[in-house]
């Protein structure tokens, strides 16, 4: 280091005042996504084991998936299904070096929060019926 040159101190960076971009919203909802499904997964993975243990046990997970807050949990659980495989897709051509281009990722950043939203609209309506 040069003499009477001021030392290069790291800077620190408030996450909660900075204005991520696109891009890195949907790198943040990609690692949140994963979370999430990994704390649901043992729901849904004991949901599954009671409901094809008998016919008992199925209307018992069907009577706990009927209730609303349970159904918007589902909704979330879903979400984060979809957002993780969009978002897996889009960093996955990253790695192929497609879309590196600064326009092209926030087109691609914003296609996987379009396309993750519409599909979980449309599980969310089926849901519904």
């Amino acid at each position: 280091m040069m003499e009477g040159a001021p030392a290069k101190r790291p800077k620190h960076l408030n996450l909660l005042v900075i204005r991520l971009p696109l891009p890195g919203i949907v790198s943040i909802l990609h690692r949140v996504s994963g979370v999430l499904l990994i704390y649901a997964l043992p729901f849904l993975v004991w949901a599954l084991a009671v409901a094809a243990d008998s016919p008992a046990g199925y209307a018992q997970v069907a009577a706990v998936f009927g209730h609303p807050l349970v159904k918007l949990l589902l909704l979330a659980t879903i979400w984060a299904a979809l957002h993780h495989l969009c978002a897996g897709i889009r960093f996955l051509l990253l790695e192929l070096r497609i879309g590196l281009e600064l326009e092209t990722t926030r087109r691609l950043a914003g296609a996987v929060m379009a396309a993750s939203l519409a599909l979980t609209a449309v599980c969310g309506w089926l849901l519904l019926l």
